[in-house]
């Protein structure tokens, strides 16, 4: 249950960066391999740990558009609540 609540995170944050928003094309590229990385990672079988870098980026993301993006940062804490539910 818990990889099927983060793929719908993953894929309620990529609807939200195909919308025309204020983000920079850098700021949104960075945002989607973010979200490739929780991909990949999801996929592999539960023995694999992901580095410490997955959580950190998606923690770092939140602080840097918590201010102005709220429903992004939202849908990012989401992705957190997601990883920790699967022991991350």
């Amino acid at each position: 249950m818990p990889r099927k609540t983060l793929q719908q995170q993953l894929d309620t944050l990529r609807q939200q960066l195909a919308e025309p928003a204020q983000l920079s094309d850098d700021d949104r590229h960075a945002l989607l391999e973010l979200a490739k990385d929780i991909e990949r990672f999801s996929e592999q079988d539960e023995a694999t740990m992901p580095d410490d870098n997955l959580v950190d980026g998606v923690n770092l993301a939140v602080e840097r558009f918590e201010a102005e993006f709220p429903a992004l940062t939202g849908t990012l804490r989401n992705v957190l609540q997601a990883l920790a539910s699967m022991g991350i």
